[in-house]
C-alpha cells in the first residue's frame, strides 16, 4: 500500500457563480466542494484553499467570477478501523447479509470529513464479518446503499461477495422494495400519487440536488397514512435511489420534510413542536435472499423522538 504522503491531494476547482453574491471563502467552499464546513476551515487553516491563484483565509471575501482552488489530502487511514462503543441495531441477519438500524446523524461510511464515527466502524467494532471492500471500495466494506446521515431507519450490508453482488443487481433490476415514513409540510390533497422528476445537481448550489431538465429519471411513489393540522404523515417508496430522492421530489410539489435543513424554508425547517431532526425514516425493505430466493422483509419503528412528535400532533387535534 502507498503512504500517505505518496498520493497526492485532490484539486477542486469551483467557479462562484456570475449572478452571485460577495461572500466569506470559507462559506462559498463548504458550499461548492460538497464538504462540511469544519473540514474546509481544517484544509483553510493548513493553507490549501486559494482564490484565483492567491492563498486566502477563511474569512477572505470572495466576488463573483472568482475561481476558488481546494487541495484536499487523501483520507488517512486508507482502510477503516472497528469502533466498538458506536450504536449499532441489527435488525436481521444470516449467512449472506445484514439488515440494520441506523441512528440519525451517524454517516453511512468513512469519507472525506468522516473519518470515524460511522455504520462501517461500528460493524467492524462488533466484529461483524463483511464483505471485502474490492467491490465497493476499500472504506465501504459490505455496502451496497446508503442513507443521508440525518435519515434514519433500515440499511442492507453485504457479509460476502456474492451477496454483495446479488444485493446490487437487485438494487440495479428495482427488486428491493425500500418503503420511507416522512412527515411533510402542508396537506397533501390526494391519497396516493406518484412523483416523475429528474433530478441532478442544482446549478445554483453544488451541495443541493434539484428537479432539472438535464437530471436523471427518478421516481418516489406515496401514499398518506396520517394527517394532522399543517402537516401530514406519508409512506413513500422509493422507485429510484438518487441522492436526497424523497426531499427533492417533495419539496418540488410543495410539501417539503418537516425538519430539513436543506430542502424547504421557515416552517418546515423548524418543524412542529419538539422535532429536532430530520423526519425522515427507512421503515420497510423487502427483498430476496442471495442464497435461497426467499423474500427477507424488515421493518423498524420510528425512534421514540419521532413518535413523540406524532403524539404532540394527535393530541392538538
Amino acid at each position: 500500500m502507498r503512504g500517505h504522503d505518496a498520493i497526492a491531494d485532490e484539486a477542486r476547482r469551483m467557479l462562484i457563480p456570475a449572478d452571485a453574491r460577495p461572500g466569506r471563502a470559507d462559506r462559498w467552499a463548504t458550499d461548492l466542494s460538497g464538504l462540511s464546513r469544519s473540514h474546509v476551515q481544517r484544509l483553510i487553516a493548513e493553507g490549501r484553499l486559494s482564490a484565483d491563484g492567491v492563498a486566502v483565509k477563511a474569512n477572505a471575501i470572495v466576488r463573483p467570477g472568482t475561481v476558488l482552488e481546494l487541495r484536499i489530502p487523501p483520507p488517512a487511514p486508507a482502510e477503516p478501523e472497528g469502533e466498538p462503543g458506536l450504536p449499532l441495531t441489527v435488525v436481521y441477519q444470516d449467512d449472506d447479509l445484514l439488515i440494520v438500524d441506523k441512528p440519525a446523524g451517524q454517516v453511512v461510511h468513512p469519507s472525506a470529513g468522516h473519518a470515524g464515527g460511522t455504520l462501517v466502524n461500528a460493524l467492524l467494532g462488533r466484529g461483524a464479518e463483511l464483505a471485502p471492500g474490492g467491490i465497493a471500495g476499500v472504506q465501504r466494506p459490505g455496502i451496497v446503499h446508503r442513507l443521508d446521515r440525518d435519515t434514519s431507519g433500515l440499511l442492507m450490508v453485504a457479509r460476502n461477495d456474492a451477496a454483495q453482488l446479488s444485493l446490487q443487481a437487485q438494487l440495479k433490476a428495482r427488486r428491493v422494495k425500500k418503503t420511507y415514513l416522512a412527515l411533510v409540510q402542508g396537506s397533501v390533497a390526494a391519497a396516493t400519487g406518484r412523483i416523475e422528476a429528474p433530478i441532478g445537481r442544482d446549478p445554483g448550489r453544488r451541495t443541493r440536488m434539484a428537479v432539472t431538465p438535464n437530471g436523471r429519471p427518478s421516481i418516489t411513489g406515496y401514499r398518506v397514512r396520517e394527517r394532522f393540522p399543517g402537516w401530514t404523515l406519508l409512506e413513500l417508496d422509493l422507485v429510484t435511489g438518487r441522492t436526497h430522492q424523497i426531499r427533492v421530489h417533495l419539496e418540488a410539489i410543495g410539501h417539503p420534510v418537516a425538519g430539513d435543513p436543506m430542502y424547504g424554508s421557515g416552517t418546515s425547517r423548524r418543524g412542529p413542536a419538539g422535532l429536532e431532526r430530520l423526519f425522515l425514516h427507512s421503515w420497510r425493505l423487502e427483498l430476496t435472499s442471495p442464497s435461497t430466493g426467499r423474500l427477507i422483509r424488515a421493518e423498524a419503528p420510528l425512534p421514540a423522538g419521532l413518535e413523540d412528535v406524532l403524539a404532540n400532533l394527535r393530541s392538538r387535534r
